[in-house]
């Protein structure tokens, strides 16, 4: 959930291809490898996995550290992990091809899908836009802090529990003012999409992406599951500075709903990004939306719809991109950072510890630069 560690911030072992052990090149050792010794080293995570994909389509997974600090047992290679807020680029795909059938516009305010729902403290759902939600630029208050007990003790909150969470808190701006991250934004989003289609949003995130582009291993958590599906690193979190770290594997991740409760793995996440970035899950006009930015008041990173542009280190080989366009997520257990770029390079790093820190979030996009770059 503290997925505004990666975004609001900005305001701020084996790697293995098909199989086969990738050795450390002539020029040294390989550089995603070190940037996830980094993340078990330097930011504490008991374990860190990756896949990176090269323009071919070709994946490459990684791993370091331990998959279970009890049983010592390896990181699984390519296991499921939760997304947290990767899970914005999920909804906001879904929210665009809605646009792109003419069931909703992105300039048209809140209130001509949930009318009257969205109220609060300085907040007016009919003077905030539907492209406003899906770009932080609402000024919708964050609910984050306020559920994740919940969150860590397994009771579920419908998206309307939360949203009235949120609801209770000030606005953090007037619409349109400026950029500010706010799950609160996403779980509105996800509530028009019900509201537009008639049917449970998970639904259609599994039906309008997860099966159109053949994700194996993600999905959406039924209400009252807690345990991931699938063989998985567990998931720590550490309370309060110096305390020990805990596994919450097991969580109800209810109240993050359309703004971060997914699971999926690190070769899915590419390959969602690659499908993204080269049109199969969405026409030219609205992923040209998605793509159209605010500053985010870092230089070189911008906000578009569900998605941000990054610069990439590699601008030394013409070869390569400059710009990578990409997505983070923490949820209690995990912290992820997933990329790609437009010629077909994909790259999505997880670390197994809800990451607290700036410097944390930051070797994450470092590790996958290093993949994108390498």
């Amino acid at each position: 959930m503290r997925t505004r560690l990666a975004l609001a911030a900005l305001t701020l072992a084996t790697a293995v291809t098909v199989g086969v052990t990738a050795p450390a090149t002539a020029a040294g050792p390989d550089p995603v490898q070190q940037g996830l010794e980094t993340l078990v080293r330097s930011d504490g995570a008991p374990g860190a996995l990756a896949s990176a994909r090269d323009g071919a389509g070709h994946d490459r997974t990684y791993t370091a550290g331990e998959g279970d600090r009890d049983t010592h047992a390896k990181v699984p290679r390519d296991g499921q992990v939760r997304i947290g807020s990767v899970t914005k680029t999920f909804t906001a795909v879904v929210v665009l091809q809605l646009v792109g059938e003419g069931k909703i516009s992105l300039d048209a305010p809140v209130d001509t899908y949930l009318p009257g729902l969205v109220r609060g403290k300085g907040i007016d759902g009919r003077h905030i836009t539907v492209r406003q939600l899906l770009q932080h630029t609402s000024g919708l208050p964050e609910y984050e802090d306020d559920v994740t007990k919940d969150i860590l003790e397994r009771r579920h909150l419908s998206p309307r529990d939360a949203l009235d969470v949120a609801l209770g808190h000030e606005a953090a701006f007037a619409p349109g003012a400026r950029y500010g991250y706010s799950s609160t934004n996403y779980l509105v989003a996800g509530l028009i999409v019900q509201k537009v289609i008639g049917r449970p949003f998970a639904e259609e995130i599994d039906k309008r992406v997860i099966q159109r582009i053949g994700l194996r291993h993600t999905y959406f958590p039924a209400a009252g599951e807690t345990a991931i599906r699938e063989r998985h690193p567990q998931g720590y979190r550490q309370d309060s500075p110096g305390a020990p770290l805990r596994n919450v594997s097991e969580i109800d991740p209810s109240a993050s709903w359309s703004a971060g409760a997914m699971v999926s793995t690190n070769s899915d996440l590419n390959r969602f990004f690659s499908a993204l970035l080269d049109g199969r899950l969405l026409a030219k006009a609205q992923l040209d939306q998605m793509r159209t930015t605010v500053p985010m008041g870092k230089d070189g990173y911008n906000a578009g719809l569900g998605i941000i542009s990054t610069p990439l280190p590699c601008d030394d080989d013409p070869a390569h991109d400059r710009v990578a366009w990409a997505h983070s997520g923490a949820i209690p257990g995990y912290g992820t950072w997933a990329a790609a770029t437009d010629d077909g390079r994909a790259a999505s790093v997880t670390m197994t510890l809800e990451p607290k820190t700036n410097e944390a979030v930051k070797h994450l996009e470092n590790a996958v630069d290093a993949a994108l770059c390498s």
